[in-house]
């Protein structure tokens, strides 16, 4: 991994190799990664300084691909015995602001944030398996990796941008999704390529299931109630045989739905640090929408590329529901 002393930091980001992004705004090559140039400050600062805890829960996806949904239902899981569904600050506070990025948020406002939560810490990024910090890798905290199969991911990812954009000067135009498509194409899109991200913590979670579990978006909106209680049993905050009586699964996978967590009136006003609408982070939440944007031709080019680079990995996606 390579290492960049703050002093050195600015001429440092001169000399990265740099791309588009689907709105024209650049990507630069650092640790074999496709970084935001506006939040390359915070990965760097993330991976050089950060310091784990063994109690410590990371959430690792590319971007769009379930991170607010598995950021809700962690919070739920590990708070359950301080808050009911009913009385959850999901419900008075986004997803993201209970459980903040690393890079593009803590990191990115100061090289040495306030990380002085009450245990279990539960923290996200973007970063692959390969960069994380080592004081992660070689902690006892647990790693949950969610992924999405990647035509949705694109998708969602380039609408995301779009909506961002629309309606100011200069909005997306047909040259930069050509361009962009050709990019992801590549492999060159934030947090890409997209097979190094998720096959680093595919991997991982082979290695060593006790340390990293992998879950794809496809089966949590499958089997939501199977998943939940993988993921309860896999932080070591398993639900009992009462609870499960009772129903606090089904009730923390209601509150923590799609359409609840969108129609919470937190998450359909206000702003997130990034700049983005907090409503932006909540659109379709389906499976199979990358249909109704690239065209079959486009489709099929992308998936040939990235069955090729998963390969011989055992990983593989579905793309409709």
């Amino acid at each position: 991994m390579e290492t960049v002393k703050e002093d050195n930091l600015q001429e440092f980001l001169l000399t990265l190799p740099s791309e588009k992004n689907w709105d024209g705004t650049p990507l630069l090559l650092f640790n074999e990664t496709w970084y935001p140039a506006s939040s390359i400050r915070g990965a760097v600062s993330f991976q050089q300084n950060f310091r784990a805890q063994d109690s410590d829960i990371i959430l690792a996806s590319m971007p769009k691909s379930g991170t607010t949904w598995l950021k809700a239902l962690t919070f739920s899981v590990v708070s359950r015995d301080r808050y009911s569904p009913k009385e959850s600050p999901l419900i008075t506070a986004p997803p993201h602001e209970l459980v903040p990025f690393l890079e593009v948020d803590l990191y990115l406002k100061s090289q040495n944030p306030n990380l002085d939560f009450p245990p279990p810490r539960i923290l996200s990024c973007h970063t692959h398996y390969t960069y994380l910090p080592e004081s992660i890798r070689d902690s006892n905290c647990k790693i949950v990796y969610v992924c999405r199969n990647p035509l949705d991911q694109a998708v969602s990812d380039f609408v995301f941008v779009r909506d961002r954009v629309s309606g100011i000067a200069n909005p997306l135009s047909s040259s930069l999704i050509d361009e962009g498509f050709e990019n992801i194409c590549r492999g060159v899109q934030s947090y890409g390529p997209f097979w190094n991200n998720v096959l680093s913590y595919w991997k991982a979670s082979l290695e060593r299931p006790d340390k990293v579990l992998f879950l794809k978006y496809e089966d949590l909106k499958e089997d939501i109630i199977l998943n939940l209680k993988r993921l309860a049993e896999f932080l070591g905050f398993p639900f009992t045989e009462e609870e499960e009586k009772e129903g606090v699964i089904e009730e923390i996978s209601r509150l923590c739905s799609f359409d609840n967590l969108k129609d919470l009136e937190v998450n359909r006003n206000g702003v997130h640090s990034s700049g983005f609408s907090n409503s932006a982070f909540f659109r379709k939440g389906e499976v199979g929408d990358w249909g109704n944007h690239f065209t079959p031709s486009m489709a099929e080019r992308f998936w040939k590329i990235v069955e090729g680079k998963l390969d011989g990995s055992g990983l593989t996606f579905k793309l409709s529901q």
